[in-house]
């Protein structure tokens, strides 16, 4: 099984609308979009590392 299913398998629908209703007081709808963007960036910044690391390995 891969960690999605069990992670997915751990926590139901209502944890899920819990957490986002959390968010939502914690940060205020405002904050969300910039939160988001920082989100997507470090995201694709350890993606573009990764590959990099990937196509030095494959260099080797």
């Amino acid at each position: 099984m891969n960690l999605l299913t069990i992670f997915l398998g751990i926590i139901g629908p209502w944890q899920i609308a819990i957490i986002v209703i959390l968010v939502l007081l914690m940060f205020g709808g405002k904050k969300i979009p910039e939160l988001m963007k920082g989100l997507g960036t470090g995201i694709k910044e350890f993606k573009d590392a990764t590959k990099i690391e990937e196509e030095e390995d494959s260099k080797q």
